[in-house]
């Protein structure tokens, strides 16, 4: 394969991966709407993918001994995250939800503070401010006073956003740990979280809905979950991260334009100046890292 070939398989990689994350949630809904409520589509379809997760962890068992307390914290943040991002796209506007899951350079400024003892950057104190105030931007509203999420899609996003950036901090202490070992154990955080979620809400009755809506899920499983995990780390394996981190953002235009014309949903002006910023902040983000030297 020539050097452009090369080049070109990881960013369409990741393009690809973009587009499914950003219209996942059509299918979510159309489960929903055929009697799966969303916890039991996650259950599903994450349960398929990890039929190749237990052939990895078979494979890679051997390192869950390294640092099992740093797995158990990054499995459970990937956890809520993929949990509260597909209850998030059902309950709410898809577009919204994308965008306050977009805080997570945000809350990844915090935590790396907090956890990996990192000092705070010119560039990350840039990130910290943009981000938050386009979040103020998108969530003020003078009828209900303080700018916070309103309803449970935006709490729901917003944690989401908190769990991704929780994951990719431990992922980054966890260097000596391979790709499939973690994307294994964070499939395992997910159907924890989701039997756990289960419970609590008393939603353990399986539930009666039709062999093609069981089908459905699965299909979501092999052909949604399985495809966009490898893709994702088949491109971010092969690009550095600030490159990769760009283009993952296209998921909010593959978000947007699905949404506009599966769901005619439309984006208020003000999201868009918000969203707007946080998606700069993200953008910030992703070359202070190329600045720092954290990538090649």
């Amino acid at each position: 394969m020539t050097h452009r070939n090369l080049t070109l398989l990881p960013i369409l990689s990741l393009l690809l991966a973009a587009c499914m994350w950003g219209t996942v949630w059509y299918p979510l809904r159309l489960l929903e709407g055929g009697g799966l409520h969303g916890l039991w589509s996650i259950l599903i379809a994450y349960s398929t993918a990890m039929l190749l997760g237990l052939v990895l962890l078979w494979r890679h068992g051997g390192e869950l001994r390294r640092d099992p307390q740093a797995l158990l914290v990054m499995a459970l943040a990937n956890g809520w995250c993929n949990v509260a991002f597909v209850l998030a796209v059902i309950e709410g506007p898809v577009m919204r939800v994308l965008l306050l899951f977009y805080l997570s350079p945000l809350w990844s400024v915090i935590l790396a503070r907090l956890i990996l003892g990192e000092r705070l950057s010119r560039e990350a104190r840039l990130v910290f401010a943009m981000a938050l105030t386009g979040a103020v931007i998108m969530l003020w509203n003078p009828a209900l006073g303080l700018p916070w999420p309103q309803g449970t899609g935006d709490w729901l996003a917003v944690s989401a956003g908190f769990g991704f950036a929780l994951s990719n901090v431990m992922i980054r202490r966890m260097q000596a740990l391979s790709v499939w070992s973690k994307t294994a154990v964070s499939w395992v955080g997910v159907l924890v979280v989701a039997l756990t979620m289960l419970v609590v809400a008393g939603q353990t009755e399986v539930p009666t809905v039709a062999g093609g809506v069981w089908l459905g899920a699965v299909g979501l499983g092999i052909f949604g979950i399985v495809v966009m995990t490898l893709t994702v780390q088949y491109g971010v394996s092969h690009l550095p991260i600030h490159r990769s981190a760009v283009i993952l953002l296209f998921e909010l235009v593959a978000g947007a334009v699905s949404a506009y014309l599966l769901a005619h949903e439309l984006v208020k002006p003000q999201e868009w100046v918000g969203g707007a910023l946080i998606v700069a902040a993200a953008y910030v983000s992703a070359h202070a890292a190329r600045r720092q030297g954290e990538v090649d």
